[in-house]
């Protein structure tokens, strides 16, 4: 598949997806809705992608959908249906991201509003220029939080954050997305994305790519686990699978020799089978 309305490059194990509708600030399209997808089907399928850094290209991280079509733009869906009703499409992004084997950093170059903010919340560690804007607009426009970020906001800000951004659905700063915690750390703009692909090195450099695959599923898993009991009970399984596996050996054997480690094992082939459930296998997904 060639891409029209991204960019997708892969350099020293770091994979960037750049959003590129930059006449249009990056508006979010159907179109853009595909290319994204299949970029994380090729990160995924691709063990020599250890990270995922998303951006976007000129002065805008993603505007949000794109209203050209007018007042009709959100009365139209498009593709499968959830439910008998059409699919979200931010939210397709957004579950395809969730389910990523790697892991995602976004690097808010600009504004993000609308999907441009909610596609970013299940990525892992969100880093923006201290130039940037954010909005969950969508009570503005009539309609509702989308890409599944009633599950994915409140969780990462907390409820009472999640509702005053919600329910009045201003713009606002990338100072007050730090308070907030919705963004980790901010950059002046120049230095925004060498500190993402620096952040994405660190990763691919020094870390096993089957532990931090195996990290991020439990991480994102536990935050519906019913108690840490059942946390408890998923950290063991995975713990016994990949203690004693080739990974492990080579880890503390690095260790002891005072050396970097060279890990051998693959997300495509030495994936633990006790991964927790997520995503969902189910017809919502």
């Amino acid at each position: 598949m060639a891409f029209s309305e991204i960019d997708y490059t892969v350099t020293d194990g770091v994979a960037t997806v750049t959003l590129k509708r930059p006449e249009r600030l990056n508006a979010f399209t159907f179109t853009m809705r595909g290319e994204l997808i299949d970029a994380f089907d090729r990160s995924d399928a691709d063990d020599e992608v250890r990270a995922v850094v998303v951006t976007g290209a000129g002065r805008a991280f993603c505007a949000g959908a794109d209203l050209s079509g007018g007042g009709k733009t959100f009365g139209h869906g498009k593709g499968e249906l959830i439910d008998g009703y059409p699919r979200d499409g931010g939210g397709t992004v957004a579950l395809r991201i969730a389910a990523s084997l790697k892991p995602v950093i976004a690097a808010v170059n600009g504004p993000a509003v609308g999907v441009g903010a909610t596609m970013t919340l299940p990525m892992d560690i969100r880093l923006a220029a201290d130039t940037a804007r954010f909005g969950f607009v969508f009570a503005r426009r009539g309609i509702v939080t989308e890409a599944a970020s009633s599950w994915f906001l409140p969780r990462i800000v907390g409820i009472a954050q999640a509702m005053e951004w919600s329910a009045t659905g201003r713009i606002f700063d990338a100072a007050e997305a730090l308070g907030g915690r919705l963004v980790s750390r901010l950059y002046p703009a120049g230095d925004l994305l060498p500190a993402a692909h620096a952040l994405a090195r660190e990763i691919a450099d020094n870390t096993s790519a089957v532990s931090v695959a195996a990290i991020r599923r439990l991480m994102w898993s536990g935050l519906s686990a019913d108690s840490p009991w059942q946390a408890h009970a998923a950290d063991s399984r995975l713990m016994a699978e990949l203690g004693g596996a080739p990974d492990a050996v080579e880890g503390v054997t690095a260790f002891l020799e005072k050396r970097p480690a060279a890990f051998p094992m693959r997300v495509s082939t030495d994936l633990p089978e006790g991964l927790p459930d997520w995503p969902y296998r189910d017809e919502h997904v």
